[in-house]
């Protein structure tokens, strides 16, 4: 075997074999595969395609590169969520422990953000004392004793995968269904769990922008979880607005404790409910309530324990940056576009998130909403704030913002989009 033969295969739009695709991964991981040659197949994946048995290969070969995790000792079924990233979608954190209020655990391996898409581990990081960085051992203890943890994935997961993502992200790869849902799903099944609920986000600041792109990728996502034994389905979800008031760390994690303590904004509330219902039916539990246990206050005990377990202080004050700005509306009228991109790379730009992966990233920093699309405003009212210790950035965020908020004349009949889009599975 040898990678030029793979990649003319490919190259020619053909179909690899399985002890091809087998070959290529495991080659590639061990290094004897150059970078180039790994570029070119995965260019010629971009533009030619995988079919499903191929993309189902391809995922299990990744798979294999690494450990499998194993909750079987766990007294509750696991279950587990996986976003494909947007703005303010914050979701994880009330939901993990929410779901695990409800009966069932939850290992959910979470990602830092990069470029306008925030992480869910340096949201988290804003709480004093919280650690991201857990051995199995410990996190096998904390969800034993907790039900629901949120840490980084260790290097044994899929290996395969990690390298192969830092080369596509440098060789405009990115974008192709096969190498994405590959990516995603050879991490969640070598993690181990034993149903899976995808959020797939659509729209202005989601990496699918169009809704049939969207269905395409969570299909073919849905598709690999079944093939290799774990319960998935999928729900688009829209990302043309910001979930929620709040796109920023420390921001974020006040917005998740609202809905944890019965608040927070409708839509938070919403799509949170929404996954917890598919995930605790995906575990075998349908009939628990997860409207109950946020109206009874058990998913914010969850919450406290969960933080605790990971040597944070759910009590502590959260960092807060120390300039705002404050962007008022222009003319009175109703708001019909707050695009999420825009929203997202100004809040990056306000030191919200990272360009690169060693970048540090300011806990207090982001933007805050005082408007959804829909809304009625009166000209001068405080539409935006916008939070960071660089005062000198504003500038820059402002300009990220130039033509991402629109104001309709009164009386302009404005229908907002729904939150679920669709479901698959």
């Amino acid at each position: 075997m040898d990678a030029i033969s793979v990649i003319r295969a490919k190259r020619d739009n053909g179909r690899l074999t399985d002890a091809q695709i087998d070959w290529i991964i495991d080659a590639y991981t061990r290094g004897e595969v150059a970078h180039e040659q790994m570029s070119a197949l995965a260019m010629a994946i971009y533009l030619n395609g995988m079919d499903r048995a191929e993309i189902a290969r391809w995922t299990a070969a990744m798979i294999a590169s690494g450990e499998r995790m194993d909750f079987s000792a766990l007294p509750r079924v696991t279950t587990d969520k996986h976003s494909t990233g947007g703005v303010g979608d914050k979701i994880t954190l009330p939901l993990a422990p929410l779901v695990a209020a409800c009966g069932a655990a939850v290992p959910q391996l979470s990602g830092r953000g990069l470029g306008h898409t925030g992480g869910t581990l340096d949201k988290l990081e804003s709480i004093p004392g919280w650690r991201a960085a857990l051995s199995n051992g410990e996190m096998m203890a904390v969800l034993a004793d907790v039900g629901s943890v949120i840490c980084a994935a260790g290097d044994g997961l899929a290996p395969a995968d990690k390298k192969l993502y830092a080369l596509r992200d440098v060789t405009g790869t990115v974008e192709s269904i096969p190498l994405i849902a590959s990516s995603i799903m050879s991490k969640k099944i070598a993690e181990g769990t034993s149903a899976l609920v995808l959020d797939v986000k659509v729209g202005s600041g989601a990496f699918m922008k169009d809704i049939a792109a969207a269905r395409e990728l969570a299909t073919t996502m849905v598709g690999l979880g079944t093939d290799h034994g774990v319960n998935t389905v999928a729900l688009l979800t829209d990302m043309s607005t910001p979930l929620g008031l709040t796109a920023g760390n420390a921001l974020e994690v006040r917005e998740s404790v609202e809905v944890l303590a019965g608040g927070g904004p409708a839509d938070v509330v919403e799509l949170t409910l929404a996954l917890a219902r598919e995930m605790l039916a995906a575990a075998g539990l349908p009939d628990a309530d997860p409207a109950k246990a946020l109206a009874d206050g058990s998913a914010m005990d969850h919450w406290r324990r969960m933080i605790l377990a990971q040597g944070g202080d759910p009590d502590a004050d959260l960092p807060v940056a120390r300039e705002q700005h404050v962007v008022n509306a222009s003319s009175a009228g109703v708001l019909t576009t707050l695009d999420a991109y825009a929203v997202g790379v100004a809040a990056w730009r306000l030191g919200a998130g990272r360009a690169r992966r060693e970048d540090p990233v300011q806990a207090g920093a982001g933007i805050e909403l005082h408007a959804k699309p829909g809304d009625q405003l009166v000209a001068g009212q405080p539409l935006l704030t916008l939070h960071t210790d660089t005062p000198e950035k504003f500038p820059y965020a402002l300009e990220a913002l130039n033509g991402g908020v629109l104001i309709a004349p009164k009386g302009t009949e404005f229908e907002p989009n729904a939150v679920v889009l669709d479901r698959i599975g």
